[in-house]
């Protein structure tokens, strides 16, 4: 899950990694009166979850609260476009904080790798550009070090990281604390991607997150409650994937066709999908609901996949494991009986008593099939050129 600007930073706040004096404000005045509770020169930012801000007319600094007021009114509200996401996005927020004096700008990055299955960080003089740029131009700016997860990050890690990096070395001893607390925050926060681009060096030698791109690894989001509330103003610009994030639906992708996809299992979905290709239709989604088909998850995917008008029909291709064919069937009929459903559902049963389940759906209008490739087939065929 994707974090804008301002929760980026409120996380890193919380655990003591310097941010600039800033208020998030959704209305020009709100905006007017956070520019005169910070001060002075204030820089006024989009939040979007898009790079290029700047080059998109997002990013202003202004001298006064006057003048960040205008330039709100100029952008909440309206969309503008966004080269690097290809696509117009609407403003609904904005950041509004203290202007830096700033004297140089450094990147910061910690990510997962997974080739060495580490915390890497990536440190660069060269900050304030995509760090793509920087490794093609000067991959000579740039430092790596793959964090070992028992031992942690140590002072000497942190002094050839910023050697390689190019950063200074009297500018080490005030690096080092920036680092650590970043990493605690990354780490316990449960992050994939802390990027703070730039690392803003200020005019009097203190190191302050210009910006903050933080990634929350989704798997882990039961261990924090507190981040709840970002799911509304996550990644997705899709509105169907953010109703299905919404209803707490974390594997629905939404695509152009017209066939509805529900399955048990990322591959058995990608499977699902293929074959109603090769059948001659068009996937309208990818959706994983994982082990089991509880009636209020079924009613919830079957609801979400439903509010495409284009979905003319859905296909449900479940293989019971642990979980049991009739278990599943139940759950597929209880969770189909509170919805108003118009279109064709046809339903592939597998595994364990799948002929059991496959009974109890003769006595509904769902329809059976044995096979993936015959409910396929059934699907496409009873969608039709619809």
């Amino acid at each position: 899950m994707k974090l804008q600007e301002f929760q980026g930073k409120a996380l890193l706040a919380k655990y003591g990694v310097p941010v600039p004096k800033n208020q998030v404000a959704s209305t020009p005045d709100e905006v007017l009166a956070a520019a005169n509770a910070i001060g002075g020169k204030v820089v006024v930012k989009a939040q979007v979850l898009a790079g290029g801000r700047g080059k998109a007319g997002g990013v202003k600094v202004v001298e006064n609260a006057d003048a960040a007021k205008a330039f709100a009114e100029s952008i909440l509200g309206k969309e503008l476009y966004f080269a690097q996401a290809q696509s117009n996005l609407k403003i609904e927020n904005v950041l509004v904080e203290e202007a830096l004096p700033i004297a140089k700008e450094y990147y910061i990055g910690i990510t997962t790798d997974r080739n060495s299955q580490r915390n890497v960080f990536i440190v660069s003089s060269q900050g304030g550009m995509d760090i793509e740029e920087v490794a093609e131009s000067h991959p000579d700016a740039i430092g790596r070090f793959a964090v070992d997860p028992f031992l942690g990050l140590r002072d000497f890690d942190i002094r050839q990281l910023a050697k390689d990096g190019g950063i200074p070395n009297d500018e080490v001893g005030k690096l080092a604390p920036f680092l650590k607390t970043l990493y605690k925050a990354y780490i316990e926060g449960d992050a994939s991607l802390a990027e703070i681009n730039p690392l803003v060096v200020t005019t009097d030698g203190t190191f302050i997150a210009g910006d903050a791109k933080i990634v929350i690894d989704e798997a882990a989001l039961f261990r924090h409650p507190e981040f709840a509330a970002y799911a509304e103003t996550s990644e997705e610009t899709d509105e169907y994937e953010k109703e299905a994030k919404r209803r707490g639906i974390n594997n629905y992708v939404h695509l152009s066709g017209n066939i509805g996809i529900i399955g048990n299992g990322a591959g058995l979905v990608m499977g699902t999908m293929d074959e109603v290709k090769r059948a001659g239709g068009e996937p309208a989604n990818f959706l994983d609901i994982g082990g089991g088909a509880k009636a209020e998850l079924v009613r919830n995917s079957l609801d979400v996949v439903l509010s495409d008008k284009n979905v003319k029909g859905i296909m449900i291709n479940i293989f019971g494991g642990i979980t049991r064919g009739d278990e599943v069937a139940r759950g597929i009929i209880e969770g189909t009986k509170t919805l108003n459903i118009q279109v064709p559902i046809v339903v592939r049963l597998a595994g364990t008593n799948a002929e059991e389940g496959l009974a109890l759906l003769k006595d509904t209008d769902l329809i059976p099939a044995a096979t993936m490739q015959e409910a396929a087939q059934k699907i496409v065929s009873l969608v039709g050129n619809d």
